[in-house]
C-alpha cells in the first residue's frame, strides 16, 4: 500500500519530436502507477508528440518554442508546485527509461531517506547498459568531480530518472533551475543547499529513436557548460546555505 505521505503523485516527462514513441511509455506508466497523474511538457515539437500524449490520457502543457530540457523540468515542477503534488516522478519521453522501474524510485522516497533518489544505470553488479566511450568518460568524470566537491559517490550523474519529494519540489520550483542540461551542477546545487541525495539501481534500454540531445557536438558544448555551471554552483554557496536553512526551519 502507498504511503499517505505520496498520495498525491505526478510523473513529468519532457519530451520533444517523441511522436511514436510517447503514447506508449505512457501507457505503461499508467498500466504501473494508476493512481499517478502524469504530465508531458511538449518543448516546442514539430510532430504529433502533444497530440499523442492527451490521446494516451496525459495532461500536456506545450511551449511555444524549443526551450530546453531544463526549462521543460523547471514547467513541469512549477506546475507540480502550484497543484500541491507530494512526489514527483520525471523520465525521458523516448522510451529509454521504463515505467516498470518507476515503483523502485518511489519506494526509496516513501522510506524517508531522501528528498531526491536518482535512478542509476550502472549501479547494479550486472549492470549491461551500453553507452558511447565518449559519453560514459564524460559521465565518469562527473562522477568523480562530484565525489570531490560533495563527497558522495554517483555512478550514473547525468540520469534524468529521478524521484522528489515536496522539499525537492519547492526547491526546483524556485527559480534555480538551469535551461538546457541540468546534471551534475544540479546535484551539486541540492547537495548544498541542504538536500538529501540517494541513488538506487534501475534497468534502462537505448532510446527506441529520435534524435538525442547529446548528439553530433552537443557533447562537447555540455561538457564546457557544466565545468563552468559547477564553478558558478560553488560560487554561490552563501546562497544554498541560506536555502538549507529555511528547508531545514
Amino acid at each position: 500500500m502507498m504511503n499517505p505521505e505520496f498520495q498525491k503523485t505526478l510523473v513529468i516527462m519532457p519530451a520533444l519530436n517523441e511522436a511514436g514513441r510517447i503514447g506508449a511509455v505512457i501507457r505503461g506508466i499508467t498500466s504501473v502507477l494508476s493512481g499517478a497523474d502524469i504530465l508531458v511538457v511538449n518543448d516546442g515539437s514539430s510532430d504529433a508528440t502533444g497530440a499523442e500524449a492527451m490521446d494516451a490520457g496525459a495532461v500536456v502543457l506545450s511551449h511555444a518554442v524549443q526551450m530546453g530540457y531544463g526549462a521543460s523540468l523547471e514547467t513541469a515542477y512549477l506546475y507540480a508546485s502550484q497543484k500541491h503534488y507530494d512526489v514527483v516522478l520525471q523520465m525521458d519521453s523516448d522510451g529509454q527509461h521504463l515505467a516498470s522501474e518507476l515503483p523502485v524510485l518511489l519506494k526509496a522516497l516513501q522510506q524517508g531517506a531522501f528528498d531526491i533518489v536518482i535512478g542509476s544505470r550502472y549501479a547494479a553488479p550486472d549492470s549491461v547498459f551500453q553507452t558511447s566511450i565518449i559519453r560514459r568518460t564524460g559521465q565518469r568524470f562527473f562522477g568523480i568531480l562530484l565525489l570531490i566537491l560533495t563527497g558522495r559517490r554517483f555512478s550514473d550523474p547525468t540520469s534524468g530518472f529521478q524521484g522528489l519529494n515536496r522539499r525537492a519540489i519547492r526547491f526546483f520550483s524556485s527559480g534555480v533551475f538551469p535551461c538546457d542540461y541540468p546534471d551534475a551542477d544540479v546535484l551539486l546545487m541540492a547537495h548544498e543547499a541542504g538536500l538529501r541525495l540517494g541513488e538506487v539501481p534501475v534497468r534502462m534500454v537505448s532510446r527506441s529513436g529520435g534524435a538525442s540531445m547529446h548528439d553530433g557536438w552537443k557533447p562537447l558544448y555540455y561538457g564546457m557548460k557544466m565545468l563552468l555551471s559547477l564553478f558558478i554552483v560553488r560560487l554561490n554557496t552563501a546562497r544554498w546555505r541560506r536555502w538549507k536553512s529555511g528547508l531545514e526551519s
